[in-house]
């Protein structure tokens, strides 16, 4: 089931949401509808070439110094 993050562009609320069909994002703080969604980090796990899994984040791999807590509020 698709659990998608959204960006409440009324009052700036940052939520993730479950959607289904044709439902639309709706924010929980302040009920508006003008909502962007969000990229999501997602994560995995690899094997490496000797056979040793690999964890990584897609969050690892964010700015240096950057204290944003999604992409969307970094700016960058």
């Amino acid at each position: 089931m698709p659990i998608y993050e959204y960006h409440c562009q009324q009052c700036g609320c940052d939520f993730e949401c479950l959607i289904l069909g044709s439902d639309t994002a709706e924010c929980p703080s302040c009920k508006g509808g003008d909502v962007n969604r969000l990229m999501s980090a997602c994560g995995f796990v690899s094997k490496g070439a000797g056979g040793e899994t690999v964890s990584r984040s897609a969050a690892d791999a964010s700015c240096g110094g950057c204290s944003a807590t999604s992409c969307a509020g970094c700016g960058h």
